[in-house]
This record gives structure tokens, C-alpha cells and sequence, in this order.
């Protein structure tokens, strides 16, 4: 009777433990010039056991604040999304840190996709 009660109780904690899926932003910005002129397109991206980090410049309205941007999960892909307006532009290094569940394998940064490979994948 005890070994039932035990295969019961820990097939019960099995089913809880199942994770939903979920996806957390933090993003983190510095203007780097009042021009757009200097932007370098490339990115990088570190992954570790807390999802992604990239790194990337933008040009971004003068008055970018963190609520305008967003991120939304589309498939297997995350998609970062820049709010702009017809205020001038001005360029700024982004850091985007990306935990999600299930693991993603495309990110989408301003329309441009990339495939994404974790590193140990």
C-alpha cells in the first residue's frame, strides 16, 4: 500500500512540474551619437543556462523609453519590436536579454531574421 501511495504522490509531482511556456524580456539602451550615420548592423548574441543576450545598434526615436519596445513569440520564432515615430533619430547601442520557453530557433530584429543555435545545441 505504502509503494502505491508513493508512485502516486511522486506521478503527481511529475505532472506539476511541467513548465508552460512563457517569454521574458529585459532590455537595456544607451545613446551612442545624435546620428544615425556610424550604426554597425552586425550583432551578437551570448546564450547561456538564462536564455539569450544580444547586442545590437538601432536607430531609435530621440525619446526611446523601454515601453516602446516589445517582444512577442510568433511560432518558434521571438520577434523584437521597435516603436517608432516621425521624431528624429538617433542611434543607440540595445541590449536585449531573452528567457523563453520552449527554445526558439529564429529571432526577428526590426524585419530581418536570424537563425539562432545556442551554444551546447
Amino acid at each position: 500500500m505504502r509503494y502505491i501511495l508513493l508512485i502516486a504522490v511522486l506521478f503527481f509531482l511529475m505532472i506539476s512540474c511541467k513548465t508552460k511556456p512563457f517569454l521574458k524580456h529585459k532590455i537595456e539602451f544607451e545613446k551612442l551619437s545624435d546620428n544615425c550615420d556610424a550604426i554597425d548592423k552586425s550583432f551578437g548574441m551570448n546564450s547561456n543556462i538564462n536564455g539569450e543576450r544580444y547586442e545590437f545598434q538601432e536607430c531609435l526615436d530621440a525619446d526611446f523609453s523601454k515601453e516602446k519596445f516589445s517582444s512577442v513569440r510568433q511560432g518558434d520564432t521571438v520577434v523584437l519590436k521597435f516603436e517608432r515615430s516621425a521624431s528624429p533619430q538617433v542611434l543607440y547601442k540595445i541590449i536585449v536579454d531573452i528567457d523563453s520557453y520552449p527554445r526558439y530557433s529564429f529571432v526577428t530584429i526590426d524585419g530581418e531574421t536570424f537563425t539562432i543555435v545556442p551554444a551546447g545545441n
